[in-house]
């Protein structure tokens, strides 16, 4: 599916600055900060890229996560509506390299909450090394 139709059904005009962050967040490997499209996209400004994520995160076109390295990582809902419980999975944060790298086929666990509790989102992530730092920290 390409750009234009994503945000077309997640109800979002698709101007040209949308479709530069969207088309960049796509072609990620992982979920990608303010900075991170701010480096990629050095055409569009700090400014603008915030607006087009905090429309994004609006309209579930993209999902918030914290990953305790003291920015907001986004990353695009797989969903066709909204951003579900289904649809979440766990992340994984290296505190040696510092990357967030997703668990697509890992589905966060139900969580029972007590009556009249309304979930708006949940964050599963879990920290220690990745594989490389790891094998590093092992060698060092």
């Amino acid at each position: 599916m390409n750009t234009e139709t994503i945000l077309q059904k997640k109800g979002v005009k698709p101007t040209p600055n949308r479709v530069l962050v969207l088309r960049a967040m796509l072609e990620a490997v992982r979920p990608v900060s303010l900075s991170d499209l701010e480096i990629q996209l050095g055409s569009v400004d700090r400014s603008s890229i915030f607006r087009v994520l905090t429309l994004f995160a609006a309209h579930h076109v993209v999902h918030e996560l914290e990953d305790g390295s003291g920015m907001m990582k986004y990353e695009v809902c797989a969903g066709e509506e909204e951003c579900t419980l289904d649809d979440m999975h766990v992340h994984f944060y290296c505190e040696s390299c510092h990357k967030t790298i997703c668990f697509k086929d890992l589905h966060i666990p139900a969580v029972g909450l007590p009556e009249d509790y309304e979930v708006s989102s949940v964050n599963f992530m879990v920290k220690g090394l990745c594989p490389e730092c790891s094998r590093k920290h092992r060698e060092g």
